[in-house]
């Protein structure tokens, strides 16, 4: 897995350089990064990597504008963001800016190639707190609109928590990809969220993917 990584810190990124392959069996390694928040889509754009590793300590525009901004110059990149602090707004705000996953920039390397991997394979990677945050923030009334979600929504819901693409989702619905864009976008707004990847958080919070009545939908 190739990986860019866009930190303040020369000193972090040269120690990921240096662990992620040791710890990983040479299974991920890093091939660009950048110190410059307002450079990293560009650097991302250009090394076509398979996951951009981002810090919200990056100096103005800062970790937030970079993840946005890359988020819209290469969508199908998955972004995980990492952060100095432990507030647990800093990874809602991440989650909402498109990044895929948050963690704590002292996670151990074994825990980061984990999460490295499982946010390439599409899964969303937050802790706990940044979940309960994100689901205090929002003032979710989830059970009830689950229960008000009919199963082609609740298939739909499971499709994209599980980390399906839009050309994924309308192969397994067997519509569209324009109908599968409007069916995600209508869901989200029913959801109350901003993004997959909340839609994604709020499934794993509820346990749709292990929903038995959901996956036979």
């Amino acid at each position: 897995m190739r990986i860019v990584v866009a930190d303040e810190s020369p000193m972090f990124t040269r120690g990921l350089s240096l662990l992620l392959p040791a710890v990983s069996e040479r299974r991920v390694a890093v091939t660009a990064s950048t110190d410059d928040a307002a450079a990293t889509a560009a650097v991302v754009r250009r090394s076509a990597p398979d996951l951009a590793l981002v810090s919200l300590g990056l100096a103005e525009p800062g970790g937030l504008r970079a993840i946005a901004a890359t988020h819209r110059a290469e969508p199908s990149v998955p972004i995980l963001a990492m952060s100095p602090t432990e507030d647990p707004e800093d990874g809602v705000a991440a989650l909402r800016s498109g990044a895929s996953g948050y963690l704590h920039k002292t996670t151990e390397p074994e825990d980061l190639v984990s999460a490295l991997l499982a946010v390439v394979d599409g899964w969303t990677v937050v802790p706990p707190p940044v979940l309960r945050a994100l689901l205090q923030a929002a003032d979710h009334p989830v059970g009830r609109v689950q229960r008000q979600l009919g199963p082609d929504e609740r298939e739909l819901w499971r499709l994209i928590a599980s980390g399906r693409t839009t050309v994924g989702i309308a192969e397994q619905l067997h519509v569209s990809e324009r109908t599968a864009k409007r069916l995600v976008a209508s869901l989200l707004r029913r959801l109350r969220v901003a993004s997959r990847t909340e839609a994604a958080v709020l499934a794993g919070a509820i346990g749709l993917l292990d929903d038995p009545e959901a996956k036979g939908a």
